[in-house]
């Protein structure tokens, strides 16, 4: 992961221009490893709500974890919101968040957060197939992740090895099945020819136009691509209940230990388990919400039912450049 020497900044101003960062009585600073497309409208509701301002900062969750880690006790930032439980699980590891009120914990299932408290999540993503019903026959799918380094699917199968959440399924696999056996699927879907590209995006809008037959991707950009666009031919493969290509990823929040305003970073994470902001994820982004007695959207399989692979996520706080290593090693590109 490369350090930063700079970064793009972004202001969801409500009451007042984006000031310096620092969070006060009135204002909390978050730095957001979510886009802005998908956390922005949340935080403007959370002012609206409570009447407190959000000073935001995006990028990357890998470059903004790096970063709080550069900064220490001088960040600015209140609260972290991280893509994946890697990012926030380095600066758990660090000793650079608090642990989060027990009341907003126990709102989640304890595998969905840090076992010590100091991070909890708020949507989750699973893991799954995109394929192109025009071009693949429900007898062709596969059970299991393992099953793709079959000949039979050489050069059918688009990965995104550089994206953050292929590589969080990869440390997990590393860790369940071990470095050897993990560089071996890695080095069968190179040998098999893999098309790769940058994202998921890509990977569903290639299936789609029918430019390869199938891709591993999170779950949510496929139904974000069919509202748009009904006729699409992509549809979701769920792999086996708990085989690790059905890991189910969550998006994790954290409040720095350095927070000037660890006040107004609890009554962020309370609004961001809310009812409101739980339908947001389960309506607006098709993720599945984390906080107990929300619905997700009707059109996706509960979670108990597609039965995503159990990890324990503090894992993923360690291991990334390895897993980067036996990227490359394989013949794809990390990056």
């Amino acid at each position: 992961m490369k350090r930063l020497t700079t970064l793009a900044v972004a202001c969801s101003v409500v009451a007042a221009a984006c000031g310096s960062g620092a969070g006060t009585d009135e204002s909390v600073t978050v730095y957001s490893g979510r886009s802005e497309e998908l956390i922005g409208p949340l935080l403007e509701d959370f002012t609206s709500a409570t009447g407190i301002a959000v000073d935001v900062r995006y990028d990357s969750s890998a470059n903004l974890a790096l970063l709080i880690g550069e900064e220490g006790d001088r960040s600015p930032a209140d609260v972290f919101i991280s893509q994946s439980p890697g990012a926030i699980g380095f600066l758990a590891e660090g000793d650079l968040l608090q642990p989060i009120d027990s009341d907003a914990l126990e709102l989640v299932e304890p595998r969905f957060r840090n076992a010590d408290g100091l991070w909890v999540g708020l949507s989750g993503r699973a893991r799954v197939i995109v394929y192109n019903h025009d071009l693949v026959s429900p007898d062709e799918l596969p059970d299991s992740i393992f099953d793709l380094t079959d000949s039979a699917y050489a050069g059918r199968v688009a990965l995104a090895p550089a994206n953050g959440s292929f590589q969080d399924f990869i440390t997990a696999m590393r860790d369940v099945d071990g470095d050897e056996v993990t560089l071996d699927w890695l080095q069968g879907m190179a040998a098999n020819e893999s098309p790769t590209y940058p994202n998921n995006s890509a990977i569903v809008e290639a299936v789609g136009r029918g430019e390869v037959p199938m891709g591993l991707v999170n779950h949510y950009y496929n139904y974000r691509a069919l509202a748009e666009d009904p006729s699409l031919a992509s549809e979701n493969h769920f792999l086996s209940p708990g085989d690790i290509g059905s890991l189910i990823i969550v998006t994790a929040i954290g409040v720095l230990a350095s927070s000037d305003n660890e006040e107004g970073a609890r009554r962020l994470i309370d609004f961001m388990l809310s009812d409101e902001a739980q339908a947001f994820y389960s309506n607006e982004t098709f993720e599945y919400p984390l906080a107990r007695g929300s619905t997700p959207w009707e059109g996706l399989p509960p979670l108990d039912e597609i039965g995503g692979a159990t990890y324990d996520f503090d894992s993923l706080a360690g291991g990334l450049e390895r897993t980067k290593e036996l990227i490359d090693e394989s013949g794809l590109q990390s990056s």
